[in-house]
């Protein structure tokens, strides 16, 4: 299935994964519109895409602004939800109850309220993309809520992909990628994280975030494809 012609949603599109598979939908002629919490990030991205792009500024976390949002847009084929906030690592006995909540904000809660007024719009023959990580898989040390949101994701999408169907709806869920989540972490951190990919990954490297991106196109065109997870972890699973 050809992404040419299509109009594509990308929540937290501004940056990143999103921004990436943003560019990369844009390239086979898809027609995106992107949305970021940010005005700044999303002006940034508006100059990189072809000009028949749409950015819009979006609280993630405030349902009327959602559901506006979607009443707005009016119809299109796939949404994309690649939004997030800095990664919450820590032991649960250091974790305060609003941290925690406040990373299921954008990162559940979020996904929950697109989904649920973004769905009516989508076009025969689209789909939904939500986005886990292998937190859910391999949890460590301190990665309790993390790993709690992604497992959460992954079972909402199975969920919705019996509720919405035929409306497919899939979970891309990458390894360790270098995006600008990981600029909340010391400059010590990030080098020792995407060494220790390097060498223990079967690839041999961390992922730039264009090569997730194509797990994002191939689950927008893969029309038997639904209720799954799509593992883009360089190997991490198995390694």
């Amino acid at each position: 299935m050809s992404l040419k012609g299509k109009r594509i949603v990308i929540l937290g599109g501004s940056s990143g994964m999103g921004f990436a598979t943003a560019k990369a939908a844009a390239d086979e002629g898809a027609l995106v519109v992107i949305a970021s919490s940010s005005q700044e990030r999303v002006a940034k991205a508006q100059q990189q895409l072809p000009p028949s792009a749409e950015g819009h500024v979006l609280n993630l976390q405030d349902e009327a602004s959602i559901k506006s949002f979607f009443e707005k847009i009016g119809a299109y084929d796939h949404l994309v939800y690649t939004a997030g906030n800095p990664l919450l690592m820590a032991d649960q006995k250091d974790l305060s109850f609003k941290d925690a909540q406040a990373f299921f904000g954008v990162r559940y809660w979020g996904v929950f309220l697109a989904t649920k007024y973004g769905a009516g719009q989508i076009r025969e023959g689209g789909s939904i993309v939500l986005s886990s990580g292998m937190a859910a898989r391999r949890p460590r040390k301190g990665s309790s809520v993390v790993s709690s949101v992604c497992g959460a994701i992954e079972a909402l999408a199975r969920a919705l992909s019996v509720e919405l169907a035929p409306l497919r709806v899939n979970v891309v869920c990458p390894g360790t990628v270098k995006t600008s989540l990981w600029d909340s972490f010391p400059e010590a951190v990030r080098k020792a994280t995407f060494q220790r990919a390097e060498e223990n990954l079967l690839v041999k490297h961390a992922a730039e975030a264009h090569e997730v991106a194509e797990a994002y196109l191939y689950l927008m065109r893969g029309s038997f494809t639904t209720g799954q997870v799509v593992v883009a972890d360089g190997g991490a699973s198995v390694a």
